[in-house]
């Protein structure tokens, strides 16, 4: 029984991979409208770092790029995206490193600082939006997603129905949706039940 216990291996599931094929089906009967996609996770830690330091240059140096200054912002960076999720609080990802060791490269730059890095890497899961994202979300986030108002380079915690997400604004047609693995069963369904809204009318 020991010897049987010790042979089983767990395979990394995606939380949306019995999804995957009912995200697909938007495409095509929106004609093109609006696509849902799944992304493959990335090595993402939460940073705590005093703003008016030395802390956020030098973790700037170490990632090779600034961080976001202004609040609900985000910029990219060589191997992903930093997000500034509040006043000392930033979210940084990377598709290049491993969760430890992105986990490990961040902190240690930022324990130097007074700060800490955490990984958060299983926290989120994410869902790209593209073609018609803004007007498919609109149907359950009170945010206004006008591209005057959101425009790319913005992000923001709200709410998209009853889930709490955090939402990524990459273009006026791309959006992406990070929310908690436990929740995004609930977010697909909701967007798979929003996108019937697009769906094109037959002309009478």
């Amino acid at each position: 029984m020991a010897d049987r216990m010790a042979d089983r291996t767990l395979t990394p599931t995606h939380p949306l991979a019995d999804r995957r094929g009912l995200l697909a089906t938007v495409a095509d009967e929106t004609a093109g409208a609006v696509r849902l996609e799944l992304e493959a996770p990335v090595a993402a830690v939460d940073l705590r770092l005093d703003p008016r330091g030395t802390g956020p240059a030098a973790v700037a140096a170490a990632i090779g790029a600034a961080l976001p200054s202004a609040p609900d912002t985000w910029t990219a960076h060589p191997t992903g995206a930093a997000l500034r999720l509040g006043p000392d609080e930033w979210l940084l990802t990377s598709t290049a490193a491993s969760a430890e060791d992105w986990e490990f490269h961040v902190d240690e730059v930022a324990a130097a600082h007074g700060g800490m890095a955490v990984d958060v890497s299983a926290q989120r899961t994410s869902l790209r939006v593209r073609g018609a994202a803004r007007e498919l979300l609109s149907f359950g986030c009170a945010l206004d997603l006008r591209p005057a108002s959101f425009p790319a380079g913005r992000c923001a915690q709200t709410l998209l129905g009853q889930s709490g997400v955090l939402l990524v604004a990459h273009d006026v047609d791309d959006l992406q949706i990070l929310v908690r693995p436990s929740f995004a069963a609930y977010v697909a369904d909701l967007l798979v039940d929003a996108a019937g809204e697009l769906v094109p009318q037959p002309v009478p």
